[in-house]
């Protein structure tokens, strides 16, 4: 049931974008269409999962060898490597989904969402602070969270991404077509995922 709780607490209660406010640059950028949306969702996804798990064991490393002052610059590295590598994958697999995310795909490189979470998860008194219940800070309770966060990223990104698509296509003043509207958009949608707050 905690374990549960973590997805509960991760995708509504603290989302990591419209709780938390980290990541907002692919999420105003990339949430023009469903498609994009979930093609960036599914990147970070993979993305944040992976690179927790990296960066959790490479801070056991770091620790040992007392060199805890290069983290940052190693999550960063770790983070680059599978965002190449994930640029690679989708140049072969799918060419449309890679040119629809164009700037954006290595961009998640220093998305601020990524390395938060890795650095939340490589520190057990802060993943402490995040977790329901009475569960333990371990590799696998952090990549509970870390997947749990991508999830609420992602699908505050396509119900953005949707909303959006709908506001294209509604009359809109002209002074608050584009930027204002997506960003009065975005504050209602926080203001709905604030109702989850005190649930978990």
């Amino acid at each position: 049931m905690e374990y549960f709780l973590i997805f509960i607490a991760a995708i509504f209660v603290n989302n990591i974008v419209l709780s938390q406010f980290l990541g907002i640059c692919p999420f105003l950028g990339v949430s023009k269409k469903i498609d994009t949306a979930l093609g960036m969702g599914a990147a970070v996804t993979f993305v944040l999962t992976l690179a927790t798990v990296v960066t959790y064991l490479l801070q056991k490393l770091l620790v040992m060898w007392e060199i805890e002052f290069l983290q940052t610059i190693v999550f960063i590295l770790v983070i680059a490597a599978l965002v190449q590598m994930i640029e690679i994958i989708l140049k072969k697999v799918s060419p449309s989904l890679y040119q629809a995310l164009g700037v954006f795909l290595p961009l998640i490189t220093t998305n601020c969402c990524i390395l938060g979470v890795a650095i939340i998860v490589a520190d057990p008194a802060q993943l402490m602070q995040k977790l329901p219940g009475e569960l333990g800070a371990n590799l696998l309770t952090g990549t509970l969270y870390a997947f749990a966060t991508a999830i609420g990223f992602a699908l505050a990104l396509v119900l953005f991404a949707g909303i959006r698509e709908q506001l294209a296509l509604s009359k809109v003043p002209e002074a608050m077509k584009g930027t204002p509207i997506a960003l009065l958009t975005a504050g209602l949608l926080a203001m709905a995922f604030m109702g989850f707050s005190g649930v978990v």
